[in-house]
């Protein structure tokens, strides 16, 4: 979903029929090495990646494939403290602007090429001139350098507390090969330093990667992960039972409670780092008007809307930010309260009217809320007409500002920075709603150059209270990370980042 999803970034595809191969038979790795009888993981993601460049695509399920194939400097542990990856070590210099990175001896691409500093550069360079999405992650950055083959040095205008979260937080700043991009092969056939390459991309059914024997944590124990493309929950579920797939996170939200119980399956439910929201179109009148985009935010039942799209597994919250996280701000402004919606209304002087609502068939739960919603706003002479693009269109409808009002989420955030500056500052990369506030962009630039904590979480406490009391975006709530597997996979576990990682995974017999 957006983030960078946007994140906000992921795309589900129509339901795709199950085909191919049931757990750990049928698919030819070639070379493929793991550990002596180590099968292949057949895992079912939600859609297929619309693109396996890690840095250009915004697909979730392009991530979840991207997670296994690539590396990046720095990575998010467990408790999503950035640890070394690429780099093994760095230090930074007192004035807080310098960074030297010392990266890994001996690492190679899947291609076995040398892994350098020179490939960091590159690809640095490369978000940075190309100005991709996440370009507003070096905007601090004033000069990357490669005085040697093993050393990264990166100089920043200003101290830069969410440096390692910008580099590490996920796969879209991952290191690429140049050859690989210039060929063209990076979208289908990308070439990583990561556990696993991509050995098959059949298009419309799956994708399968192979394990690879060099890698620089030790070889996978999996001889292989293949991904299958299935939307439909009930399938999806269907197909664990059966043992046509060994793991998904297509789960339908109204039988977690039976799967708790179930032990036939291994059930993971995480509090994760995700949000979901509103946002209107102030381009436009008459959501240019504060009033009238509070109105809708005292309008609409967040309680119904959770229940509906998650069976009580999330957490309601009127800001991005989930309790579980030391960057947490409780508000609590908004209730579901009719009349105080109306009297915002008068007082904008707006009677009623129409609002075009860009919901997207490939994440069905914006469905279901835009129709939760639609019912909320017909008290106040609001008619909602929801449209149900694929989520390419989606995206470009959303670019191009063609709404009225919009609804999706943003994945994996770590650093309180990615919850809010691409979002709500004026010149932000993914401010699509057009919000501007000079003190949200004074507290917003602030927080980025803070290095006391505590002094740093008051600035974000500051911004995010006029963010959502300007209803900037209208948050619903925190998604739990929910997947379910075969009580035959051995050493993984739901992450709060989303992060999809089977390279300390195995298949017992």
């Amino acid at each position: 979903m957006n983030k960078r999803i946007t994140f906000g970034a992921a795309a589900l595809v129509a339901a795709l029929a199950l085909a191919g191969c049931s757990a750990g038979e049928g698919v030819d790795l070639g070379d493929a090495t793991g550990d002596a009888g180590a099968g292949v993981l057949v895992a079912a993601i939600g859609g297929e990646p619309d693109q396996l460049d890690p840095q250009k695509t915004s697909s979730y399920f392009s991530f979840e494939v991207l997670e296994n194939v690539f590396d990046t400097l720095v990575e998010p542990d467990e408790n999503l403290e950035m640890q070394p990856a690429l780099a093994e070590s760095w230090e930074v210099s007192d004035d807080q602007l310098t960074w030297t990175f010392h990266l890994r001896s001996g690492v190679t691409f899947h291609d076995g090429s040398d892994f350098t500093s020179e490939d960091v550069v590159y690809s640095y360079r490369r978000i940075i001139d190309e100005e991709l999405s996440n370009a507003w992650k070096f905007s601090a950055i004033t000069d990357i350098a490669a005085p040697d083959d093993d050393t990264v040095v990166i100089t920043v205008a200003q101290p830069s507390p969410n440096l390692l979260s910008n580099l590490g937080g996920f796969k879209g700043m991952a290191i690429v090969e140049k050859a690989n991009v210039e060929s063209g092969d990076i979208t289908t056939a990308p070439v990583g330093t990561g556990p696993f390459s991509v050995s098959e991309y059949a298009s419309g059914d799956h994708i399968t990667l192979k394990a690879n024997p060099d890698y620089w944590g030790g070889a996978p124990k999996l001889a292989g992960v293949e991904y299958k493309f299935i939307s439909e929950s009930a399938t999806a579920l269907a197909a664990l039972k059966a043992g046509d797939i060994d793991w998904t996170d297509v789960v339908p939200t109204q039988q977690v409670e039976t799967l708790s119980s179930d032990d036939t399956v291994s059930l993971g439910v995480t509090p994760s780092s995700d949000y979901w929201y509103l946002a209107l179109n102030e381009k436009k009148a008459p959501w240019n008007d504060v009033r009238v985009r509070q109105a809708i935010a005292y309008a609409i039942d967040r309680d119904a809307i959770v229940q509906a799209v998650s069976y009580g597994t999330a957490a309601q919250n009127q800001l991005a930010i989930p309790e579980q996280s030391f960057w947490y701000t409780k508000y609590d402004t908004y209730s579901t309260d009719l009349d105080k919606a109306k009297s915002l209304l008068a007082e904008a002087g707006v009677t009623g009217g129409t609002i075009d609502m860009l919901a997207t068939s490939d994440y069905p739960e914006t469905v279901t809320a835009a129709q939760i919603i639609a019912a909320n706003l017909e008290p106040l002479g609001i008619t909602v007409n929801i449209r149900q693009p694929d989520f390419s269109t989606w995206l470009d409808e959303q670019n191009s500002g063609n709404f009225d009002m919009l609804m999706m989420g943003w994945l994996g955030n770590i650093d309180p920075d990615d919850f809010y500056y691409s979002q709500h500052h004026t010149d932000g990369g993914s401010n699509a709603q057009g919000y501007s506030n000079a003190e949200v962009d004074k507290l917003l630039d602030a927080g980025r150059i803070e290095t006391d904590k505590d002094a740093r979480k008051d600035l974000y406490a500051q911004a995010a209270t006029i963010i959502a009391d300007e209803a900037s975006y209208i948050y619903l709530y925190n998604p739990s990370v929910i997947q379910v597997w075969s009580p035959k996979v051995t050493g993984y576990e739901t992450r709060a980042d989303r992060a999809i990682r089977f390279r300390d995974a195995g298949l017992s017999d």
